[in-house]
């Protein structure tokens, strides 16, 4: 890797990491008879994206309609729009479930009815289930909201009733293997309960798909689901490192951060990285907020991260790194430092354009 053409904070991008990661969970979801259908909101990248499809993929997860319409774009049929209806791109999704097959989540009766009155194409209907990270979707005990919305689907007459998808986001709080397959188990449970109830009601052989990195990476044993939506596990980052999902030789991203300034007396380096390259996403780490650990660049992308080192503030432009006495002996002005983002997502939504360690430039949908 030649560092000497970064000049300003830049994602970059160990491919072979990358490209490991891919046929690993490709791998599992292969030997699990699963179907793959990884998010691609993590990478935004029409070239990560071919990585995918060397390995055998051919259905995504995206989190919005431009994502969709961008990867829609570039050749892929069948796509997942894997956030709840927004009523107000309706024409537009209507004009992408003419290009590909889209799957669309739905966790009211509203969205139901509003979509089958605009729909002119069909598509399938999956049912958001909140199975304990109350973000969205119908609480997973709420048997009767979920049966009468199967219903609504089914009735429709253009709307395919799919299956039932959650995304177990709790498990990035849990720590450890143990405390994630009990979350995954749990989770998987109850919406096999939930699939029996709907086959009691009329509506058999409903699918489950179940998408949370964490417990992707961790369970071996995907018995009981039809699909493995997983995102973060492309790049993975400081915060899946810390709940032990992956190996710190597993991430695959850093940001290349320009030093600015030291400051002796705090034992801070100054970077040219802030809020708006890396995002005020934080994790703590003995008893103080990180936002992303800090390592040395090298001719095969980073060191291993710097012991005691962390990002401890952010502004706009600027990241403050506490370091121990010996690496602030060693770091200076005009340096680099490489921060392993907290939020590998976020960083990448921030960035947009990727350099490989070859050098070669890979843009994303953020980079038109």
């Amino acid at each position: 890797m030649d560092y000497a053409q970064v000049q300003k904070p830049t994602l970059i991008l160990n491919q072979a990491r990358c490209q490991a990661n891919i046929n690993r969970m490709a791998a599992k979801a292969r030997a699990n008879r699963v179907r793959f259908r990884p998010h691609f909101k993590t990478h935004q990248s029409a070239g990560v994206g071919e990585w995918f499809r060397a390995a055998g993929v051919d259905a995504i997860t995206v989190s919005s309609v431009d994502m969709a319409t961008y990867f829609a774009g570039h050749g892929w049929k069948d796509i997942t729009l894997a956030f709840s209806l927004n009523w107000r791109q309706m024409a537009d999704i209507d004009v992408l479930a003419q290009r590909v097959r889209l799957g669309l989540l739905f966790e009211s009766l509203e969205s139901a009815a509003f979509a089958s009155e605009r729909l002119s194409h069909p598509v399938d209907g999956w049912i958001k289930v909140d199975v304990g990270a109350h973000r969205t979707g119908i609480p997973v005990e709420n048997t009767a909201e979920v049966i009468a919305l199967a219903g609504a689907l089914d009735r429709s007459g253009i709307i395919h009733l799919k299956g039932l998808l959650t995304h177990a986001g709790h498990t990035y709080h849990a720590a450890g293997r143990a405390a994630i397959a009990a979350i995954y188990r749990d989770s998987v449970e109850h919406l096999k309960t939930l699939a029996g109830r709907l086959a009691q009601a009329g509506y058999p052989g409903v699918e489950l798909s179940v998408g949370d990195t964490p417990a992707c990476s961790l369970v071996e044993d995907f018995l009981g689901v039809d699909e493995i939506r997983p995102g973060n596990f492309v790049f993975y980052d400081a915060m899946q490192w810390q709940i032990g999902s992956c190996r710190e030789e597993d991430i695959a991203l850093a940001v290349a951060c320009p030093v600015v300034a030291r400051h002796a007396g705090r034992r801070e380096v100054v970077l040219y990285g802030g809020a708006i390259h890396l995002s005020k996403e934080l994790m703590m780490m003995d008893d103080h907020p990180s936002y992303g650990l800090a390592a040395y660049p090298t001719l095969d992308g980073w060191s291993h991260f710097l012991s005691g080192a962390y990002v401890s503030s952010l502004s706009q432009e600027h990241g403050l790194v506490k370091v121990s006495q010996a690496d602030f002996e060693q770091i200076h002005v005009g340096d680099l430092l490489m921060v392993i983002p907290v939020h590998s997502c976020l960083a990448v939504d921030c960035l947009a354009t990727y350099l490989t360690l070859s050098g070669q430039q890979i843009d994303s949908l953020k980079s038109r």
